[in-house]
């Protein structure tokens, strides 16, 4: 009897400890407080930070202006930061020590204006503007085979350049760069449009803004030369087409880095999801035929060349 009690007693035991064991498995992991800083406090933002929360039901996600947070040093260090645009990056960098962040809606120009080329601990940059590479491989399918790829430039931008030549070096064109310090001298764009086949837009707000976009896609196309990018937003104003990330690719690509710890987050990436958009009024304007954007996605993702 007493062994068959002990038996029963070890059963109950192991039972216990098994039932035990799924319980600890089905809870939910640790939640994580995902802290979204921004200026900008828009309902484009705001949509942002919703549905952040509705993908990740298990963590905490806020969103706070900078104007209205403590320095960062302060923060807990198991805070996740995400830092919308340069405001929200100026006031990380405003302390030496504080919580991993992720930095979206940074250009690559801006933030080499703002870091000067240091790479802080801490801080990954989430590129915003296009890869040129990538621009430079939507033109190639897009046109009716360039020789001459244009590219503006001004002192801020000047770095992209030799990235972009090695890229252009492998596609087999040729990249006709133009300097231009001032965004009110017509003369560099004439140049370059004199001496190439078509632009390539880089997202530098010196050249490319709501002040000179009417005036470059007018000198552009007079000459019967499309623009590629700088950014989707142009595509609207006029220029042929672009390849860009949207909320739905933001969220793909923050979805494994929140999962992972912080300590293997990389310095900077471009998003591996994308999508194009091109202006047709305008490609028909140009006498190019044009597939469907969603087509072109496909050809840019699966390496196609022209």
């Amino acid at each position: 009897m007493a062994a068959r009690r002990s038996a029963m007693s070890l059963g109950n035991l192991l039972r216990s400890l098994l039932l035990g064991l799924v319980y600890l498995l089905a809870l939910p992991a640790q939640a994580r407080e995902l802290l979204l800083v921004s200026s900008d406090q828009s309902a484009s933002v705001q949509a942002f930070s919703q549905a952040l929360a509705e993908r990740r039901p298990e963590d905490q996600v806020r969103l706070e202006s900078p104007d209205r947070l403590p320095p960062a040093s302060t923060l807990s260090p198991e805070t996740h930061l995400l830092l919308l645009g340069t405001a929200a990056l100026n006031w990380r960098l405003a302390s030496e020590q504080g919580p991993p962040a992720l930095t979206l809606l940074v250009s690559r120009v801006e933030a080499e204006q703002l870091l000067d080329g240091r790479r802080p601990e801490g801080i990954s940059l989430l590129w915003s503007d296009p890869p040129p590479s990538r621009q430079l491989q939507l033109a190639l399918l897009l046109h009716p085979r360039p020789q001459r790829i244009g590219v503006l430039f001004s002192p801020s931008s000047e770095f992209l350049l030799k990235e972009l030549s090695e890229h252009a070096q492998q596609l087999g064109v040729e990249l006709i760069t133009q300097e231009q310090e001032r965004s009110d001298d017509p003369r560099p764009l004439r140049e370059l449009l004199d001496n190439s086949d078509l632009l390539l837009g880089l997202d530098d707000k010196l050249l490319y803004n709501p002040r000179t976009v009417k005036g470059i896609l007018l000198s552009a196309y007079a000459e019967n030369h499309a623009l590629i990018g700088p950014t989707v937003a142009f595509v609207r104003a006029g220029s042929l087409a672009s390849t860009y990330s949207d909320q739905n690719d933001w969220l793909d690509t923050l979805a494994p880095l929140l999962d992972q710890s912080p300590s293997q987050w990389p310095p900077s990436l471009y998003p591996e999801h994308f999508k194009v958009q091109s202006n047709r009024q305008v490609a028909r304007s140009l006498g190019i035929e044009l597939q469907d954007d969603a087509s072109l996605a496909h050809r840019l993702a699966e390496g196609d060349s022209p």
